[in-house]
């Protein structure tokens, strides 16, 4: 009875330790224990593969402590723990078992393992199954961005289990989106790629792309007299068509030793030269070696006599040419998920050059709408007014600098844009009175004299922005909410500082609508410019209306200032860069004409939008070609769009 007693102990002490082995991570870390202090990534694979596939909800901590270089080796038996630094340089150990702390020991009877930054990738990929369910949901959002920086065809279905439990819905979509791109890249299940290609292939995104490109890649190949049995050929290919030579096909043949290697002509003559004797070349004379065919025909002798490598005639070449079938094969060996690829890049590189259309239009709104917002003050003063104002754009950079200053003070910049805004308006309005009573209402009949005056008030201006705020750009910086872009889909994007841009200039189109049509100053203007001498006998003074026209010019180009401050560098010849563009706009437009000024900036925005899409890499060249096309259109529209009529047209 006590020896059966003593066995069932036994037994139970047996069971026990299997048991707690079979909970214990410390046996596998054992069983590579060689490998994981040696820590190479070439052979360090097996020893992570066997943690992450143990199944012990140890292994997590494990590999992060790993990772981390938080994993200490005793020395003294080869344990590992997780240390933590103490004082008098030891290390206080914890058990991955346990979480129990065994205790501080010298750094010196420890190892610690630094894994490179290879093995720590490697180690990131392990531990993606078990944060994917793991509660934290950055650890999970970890996981998924190390899923989509080295995909793997192990992580589908760990990536699959974790779907159902997801609670977040926006990791849920990237979960979701993330399976379907394994399940095109990975599945062993064909109709389950096809199905995912085909749930995607609508989709715009860059991920899908780089999924099904690879599908698709083809590789160029060489087999003797037929295709070898399961190649997914993507096409067969004759030598001396469709950009495939047969100079090329037969040095495919060459590099796969499948036919001798041609002898190119110095090959040739150096053979020749090393085999002179006596005066000849097997047999030949030097004397008729002057030609390609005596010596093709003196090699052809040395070869045969083994002095020379063999000689391959035209004839050899095109018989090695047609015992072999050459063809370009697909990476994927499924023809139905190629087939499918193919089908899905072709739907979405029509959505993408739609949606790239859709994008060109887009900016060339915004431009258009930058230069509708720096021409609509010079539609005023030289539209209306007829006054050639050269320091247009110097008002342009005043605004600007009115800005940059009360960002100075006001350090919000939600607020300083809000105080600017009308701040650059009274400065630049003040300025251009000021311009118009002591320069201009003295030159109204010298045009050419108001160019020069304005000229070298621009030149003035400048100068005076350089003492001022010196030669280095300044900083406009717009409020945080217009920081970033609205992104419509991988192709279309458009940064809320140009809709900010379009947005005012079609405030101000209204606004200018509003000052012409419904108040007595637009009244005003309108008679003094289709006729001052009538408009003064009724009473308007021309003199003080010419003043007003030419200050609210001058005070909209300040806001412009702002407006383009903000995307732009504000320095002293920032109004020079609109200068031509601004007077561009009014002439193709038509002057006087505020909706020709709309569509003159309509048009030169289209314009040169288009040619930079057609030459992307010379934006210069783009201004260039949009200067003379502007010029053949004058020819044939001197008026510009939209023409005035009537009396104010013969003036």
């Amino acid at each position: 009875m006590k020896q059966l007693l003593l066995a069932a102990l036994a037994v139970l002490l047996v069971c026990f330790s299997a048991t707690a082995q079979e909970t214990s991570i410390q046996p596998v870390l054992q069983e590579h224990q060689e490998t994981i202090l040696k820590s190479s990534r070439k052979t360090i694979g097996p020893a992570i593969d066997a943690i992450a596939a143990s199944g012990l909800p140890q292994a997590q901590a494990v590999l992060e402590a790993w990772a981390n270089k938080e994993m200490w080796s005793r020395e003294s038996d080869g344990q590992f723990f997780k240390g933590e630094e103490a004082e008098d340089k030891q290390v206080r150990l914890i058990d991955f078992d346990t979480g129990d702390v065994v205790g501080a020991i010298a750094k010196s009877d420890l190892k610690q393992l630094k894994p490179n930054s290879g093995i720590r990738a490697m180690i990131s990929t392990a531990l993606v199954r078990f944060q994917l369910m793991d509660t934290d949901p950055a650890k999970r959002q970890d996981a998924l961005t190390s899923i989509q920086r080295d995909p793997e065809a192990s992580l589908l279905e760990p990536l699959r289990a974790s779907i159902e439990s997801e609670t977040d819905p926006v990791l849920l979509a990237q979960k979701q989106r993330l399976e379907r791109l394994l399940t095109i890249g990975y599945d062993t299940d064909t109709s389950a790629r096809i199905t995912a290609i085909d749930d995607m292939s609508g989709d715009l995104g860059v991920d899908l792309r780089a999924t099904l490109n690879p599908l698709v890649a083809t590789t160029r190949s060489v087999a003797p007299e037929a295709v070898p049995e399961g190649i997914n050929v993507a096409k067969i290919l004759s030598p001396g068509e469709d950009d495939f030579t047969e100079a090329q096909a037969y040095d495919m043949l060459v590099a796969k030793g499948l036919a001798p290697p041609r002898i190119p002509d110095d090959a040739i003559r150096n053979a020749l030269a090393d085999n002179i004797s006596g005066g000849r070349v097997a047999g030949f004379p030097l004397a008729i070696l002057d030609n390609d065919e005596n010596r093709r025909a003196a090699y052809i002798r040395l070869a045969e006599e083994g002095l020379a490598p063999p000689f391959v005639t035209e004839e050899q070449i095109q018989a090695s040419l047609g015992q072999h079938v050459f063809f370009d094969s697909y990476a994927d060996r499924s023809p139905e998920v190629t087939e499918a690829a193919v089908a899905a890049l072709r739907k979405i590189d029509t959505k993408v050059g739609l949606n790239q259309s859709l994008d060109l239009v887009l900016d060339a709104l915004s431009l258009a709408s930058i230069y509708f917002l720096a021409a609509i003050g010079l539609a005023i003063t030289f539209g209306v007014m007829g006054v050639i104002n050269m320091a247009h754009g110097e008002f342009i950079m005043m605004g600007a600098y009115t800005g940059y200053v009360v960002q100075q003070i006001i350090p919000d910049h939600t607020i300083s844009i809000i105080v600017a805004i009308p701040l650059a308006f009274a400065v630049t309005f003040a300025a251009g009175v000021a311009m118009e009573r002591l320069v201009i209402r003295w030159l109204y009949s010298r045009p050419l004299e108001t160019l020069l005056a304005t000229f070298g008030i621009s030149i003035a201006l400048q100068q005076l922005a350089k003492n001022i705020f010196g030669t280095q750009a300044r900083p406009l910086t717009s409020p945080g909410w217009l920081d970033g872009a609205l992104v419509m889909n991988d192709v279309v994007s458009i940064s809320y500082i140009r809709i900010a841009i379009f947005v005012l200039a079609l405030i101000f189109l209204g606004v200018f609508l509003f000052i012409m049509k419904r108040t007595r100053l637009g009244l005003e203007t309108r008679a003094v410019t289709q006729n001052p001498r009538m408009a003064a006998s009724m009473g308007i003074n021309p003199g003080r209306v010419n003043m007003l026209t030419f200050g609210l010019g001058s005070g909209i180009a300040g806001v412009a200032g702002v407006a383009i401050g903000l995307y732009a560098k504000v320095t002293s010849e920032l109004g020079s860069d609109y200068i031509v563009q601004s007077f561009m706009t009014v002439v193709v437009g038509g002057v006087g004409n505020i909706w020709g000024t709309l569509l003159g900036a309509t048009m030169i925005g289209f314009l040169q939008k288009g040619i930079e899409w057609l030459n992307p890499s010379n934006t210069l060249a783009a201004q260039t070609y949009m200067i003379v096309f502007i010029i053949i259109f004058i020819q044939f529209r001197p008026r510009g769009i939209i023409a005035l009529k009537g009396r104010a047209a013969g003036d």
